[in-house]
């Protein structure tokens, strides 16, 4: 038994050097074609319904009424980006592509390879750089076999039909070699529920809303996972809120508040807006999302104030307006 726990724990540790030392997984164990299994299967339901949430991207959402899952029958079929979420002006536009196994409009010619090349390069199955709406950055950090299981459960989802276009950028989109929001690495000597936690807190883009960032999106450097961009859409407008372990973050949150957060969708009595997705993160074990919650307590506490339930004001720290902003 102790010999089992150090093996796992060893396991961890070594997926970990990989997340965390700016390296990409080698990619030697996939073998091609990705072997079909029952349990590459479920781990790959898993992974795309939970912590990697690859569906609310990909899949036309009714944000008001199904808190942000996807249109029945339109499960990774893809959209068209708005304006106002991609940051890409008219006329030029970002679209994620139909995932489905339709022949004509999805992925049914795809390759295994072609899955590997976008989520581990950011290299489209047409030879295209990808748009950095994709944020393969933290993807490709998906260990082999997890994703060998996402390629295979994306391949199992029925066929959809659904015709788009292509994603049309003024300039050629180019290859992110590091993220924009960088996941913040787990302390020295983090336990091996730290390292889990800092591994599904990455391939869940975590630091994509929750660092802050100035009105032009620029990260600020001290506003790691402290909140404050200002994210507009059919939800309306929601500012990210601060969820380092400060006063001002979820200092007073315990691991039971945590997950129940998660799993409702709901801070007591007010509901969190849906461009959180949490109606994917709800789908996650106990043991992961406390997993996160423990790499969350490990993060440096930054006093930066965000209430959605307050009028916005002026905030100093990230320049944006927001709920008691003018507190910072």
């Amino acid at each position: 038994m102790c010999r089992k726990r150090l093996g796992i724990a060893f396991a961890i540790f070594v997926l970990a050097v990989f997340c965390f030392s700016g390296r990409t997984p080698a990619t030697q164990s996939i073998t091609f074609p990705i072997a079909r299994t029952p349990e590459r299967l479920a781990r790959g339901r898993y992974l795309v319904e939970g912590p990697a949430h690859c569906f609310f991207c990909h899949s036309e959402e009714e944000f008001q009424h199904l808190n942000g899952q996807p249109v029945p029958g339109m499960r990774g079929a893809g959209r068209i980006v708005p304006p106002e979420d991609s940051g890409v002006p008219l006329p030029n536009r970002v679209v994620c592509p139909n995932l489905t196994p339709d022949v004509a409009t999805g992925a049914g010619r795809w390759k295994d390879q072609d899955f590997v090349h976008a989520i581990r390069d950011g290299i489209g199955h047409d030879g295209r750089v990808l748009s950095d709406y994709m944020p393969y950055w933290n993807l490709r950090y998906l260990s082999d076999e997890d994703l060998a299981s996402v390629i295979v459960y994306v391949r199992s989802i029925p066929p959809v039909r659904h015709e788009l276009p292509k994603t049309q950028l003024s300039e050629p989109a180019k290859v992110a070699e590091t993220p924009l929001y960088p996941t913040p690495a787990p302390p020295p000597g983090a336990s091996p529920q730290v390292l889990r936690g800092a591994y599904l807190a990455r391939i869940g883009n975590c630091s994509n809303c929750h660092d802050g960032a100035d009105p032009d999106g620029n990260p600020i450097s001290g506003l790691e996972f402290a909140g404050g961009q200002v994210l507009t859409g059919k939800w309306g407008t929601v500012t990210a809120e601060n969820i380092t372990p400060d006063a001002s973050g979820i200092g007073y949150f315990d691991e039971k508040k945590f997950i129940t957060v998660l799993r409702t969708g709901h801070v007591g009595a007010r509901k969190l807006s849906p461009i959180m997705p949490w109606s994917y993160f709800r789908n996650m074990s106990d043991e992961d999302l406390k997993a996160i919650f423990a790499y969350l307590r490990t993060l440096p506490p930054v006093q930066h104030r965000v209430d959605n339930t307050e009028p916005p004001t002026y905030c100093r720290r990230c320049r944006n307006r927001h709920g008691f902003g003018e507190r910072n």
